[in-house]
């Protein structure tokens, strides 16, 4: 498969810069390390001539709204303020090239504008992780993923930062082979790409939602037991509320119940032992609470779609 694919990315006034480069980064040096020109990118903008992103730095741009190319896909890429950004002409920009079969992608906020335009109802999507509560209140027709990016629906999406570079990765992986994908992690110095279903990795303040002090304590309690998992009442009792508190606080601020929550805790450390030590397949199970290794894969697999040892030979 040797035509040259190419992305175009609209680029939102105040877009974040690092969800800009983990996008196009991994596209050159895909063409980089396999010596053709697998891909292609040109940036779009309001007016045609530049944007600037939330850092300040001024991305000088190929094309204004209403002249957007004929692409394979179309990445709309925003940032903290994007809902004071979006315009009518950029819903319209959006509509136009998927009513002429565009195929499109949002990266960090960038679903916001995908959202208003009405493409995303019916469908799976990510989000940064603070833009969740109120994205999901908004738009509750769309299926709001925790997880760092959805590559398996229309529309793909990523939730900023490196899942941005996880996405183009999985992307690049589908259509020119893992071998590829994984050289071009190489040359980023990135030996840790996740799989669609990792969820978002966030500051324990943030996963407090509204920073709810007993949910917080609750985390903690949870991180600081990996080893040796606590049954939901003890942790209910050290935070001073009854396990069925516990559950409504937890499904409040993070739409999860504190069991689900402790078990996807235990996953990912399992993951990033499984990824970053040496550590064997059982180690790594007992490390993160599981008496079986057994039961161990059998959950692994569930979360991930890869069995522990297979997760491991996928990066060496």
């Amino acid at each position: 498969m040797s035509t040259t694919q190419h992305f175009c990315f609209l680029l939102i006034e105040e877009f974040t810069h690092l969800a800009f480069a983990n996008a196009v980064e991994p596209l050159r040096i895909a063409n980089l390390v396999s010596d053709q020109p697998l891909y292609r990118w040109s940036f779009s903008a309001a007016g045609g001539t530049e944007v600037t992103a939330s850092n300040e730095v001024t991305i000088r741009v190929h094309h204004g709204l209403d002249d957007i190319p004929a692409c394979d896909r179309l990445f709309v890429i925003a940032g903290t303020n994007a809902r004071a950004h979006i315009t009518r002409q950029h819903l319209a920009a959006l509509r136009h090239a998927r009513s002429h079969g565009t195929a499109l992608g949002a990266l960090c906020s960038g679903s916001y504008a995908l959202a208003l335009a009405g493409l995303l109802e019916g469908q799976r999507a990510a989000i940064h992780w603070e833009f969740h509560d109120g994205f999901a209140e908004e738009f509750p027709d769309i299926s709001l993923v925790r997880s760092v990016f959805v590559d398996d629906a229309p529309i793909v999406s990523a939730s900023g930062g490196s899942a941005t570079a996880d996405l183009m990765l999985n992307l690049i992986a589908a259509r020119h082979g893992e071998e590829l994908s994984i050289a071009v992690a190489d040359q980023m110095v990135y030996n840790a790409v996740r799989e669609g279903s990792a969820a978002q990795r966030v500051s324990l303040q943030a996963r407090s939602g509204q920073r709810s002090p007993k949910l917080a304590h609750a985390i903690q309690i949870m991180r600081d037991a990996v080893e040796h998992p606590l049954s939901i009442s003890v942790i209910a009792e050290q935070v001073g509320v009854s396990a069925r508190q516990l559950e409504r606080i937890f499904g409040k601020h993070l739409n999860t119940s504190p069991k689900k929550y402790m078990l996807d805790l235990r996953l990912e450390r399992a993951r990033y032992l499984l990824l970053q030590t040496e550590m064997s397949v059982i180690d790594v199970a007992m490390a993160t609470g599981f008496e079986s290794p057994s039961h161990f894969a059998r959950v692994y697999r569930a979360a991930f779609g890869v069995p522990p040892n297979r997760q491991r030979n996928r990066m060496s």
